[in-house]
């Protein structure tokens, strides 16, 4: 038979067999999730990724999001999760979530906070999920990652925990900690407040001097 027949006559999957092992290295790199976008480019179609979901092989987690059903639980899954519902190519982890992934803080974030670009405003988060926007494009070099996940810089985590009211201890302490660990610069803390609002910017310059010249 004509291969081509062959591949007309599969599943919904754009002419790609199902690849079990390619699905899987992709959930692995996400903890065990993955989107329905990417099961499509694995080879599974709406039909046989529903059939996977009502037996139990994999777990529906939200419209377009999946889970792998045996794949062991991990630290900080939850955030993965929410960054690929909302959209990993333009998501990334921001403000106090970020400050604890960094480990710059002893802040325990009540919700997972993502910022996106402004455009992209109308998204559905997951919830528990906070989204940020904002105009400026995010850089490559604005942001860091960490156990596989992307997020702000230390210098944009830091202030934009500041602006949106994160106790001011915990952001000193913060810029202590990057700082002293060399993961920013005073020069960085310094631009990332220029556009800011006066008190983000003095609470950043307080912080900066109690490192500099410490008490």
């Amino acid at each position: 038979m004509d291969s081509s027949n062959i591949l007309r006559g599969m599943h919904d999957t754009d002419r790609i067999a199902p690849d079990h092992r390619l699905l899987f290295e992709i959930a692995s790199s996400q903890r065990g999730y993955f989107t329905a976008g990417q099961a499509r480019e694995s080879g599974f179609g709406w039909d046989l990724l529903a059939y996977h979901a009502k037996t139990g092989r994999v777990q529906r987690v939200q419209r377009g999001l999946y889970r792998l059903r045996d794949y062991p639980s991990s630290m900080h899954e939850e955030v993965v999760a929410a960054v690929l519902a909302v959209g990993k190519d333009f998501a990334v982890v921001s403000h106090e979530s970020a400050l604890e992934l960094l480990e710059l803080s002893d802040v325990i974030p009540s919700a997972i906070h993502l910022t996106v670009p402004r455009d992209k405003r109308y998204l559905r988060p997951p919830p528990d999920t906070v989204v940020h926007t904002t105009i400026d494009v995010i850089e490559r070099q604005d942001t860091v990652m960490r156990e596989g996940i992307r997020m702000t810089s230390p210098s944009r985590t830091i202030v934009d925990a500041a602006e949106t009211g994160t106790d001011p201890d915990q952001v000193v302490k913060a810029v202590r900690q990057a700082l002293r660990q060399g993961i920013t610069t005073e020069h960085h803390l310094r631009t990332e407040i220029q556009d800011r609002d006066v008190p983000v910017g003095q609470l950043i310059e307080m912080a900066i001097d109690t490192v500099v010249s410490p008490l």
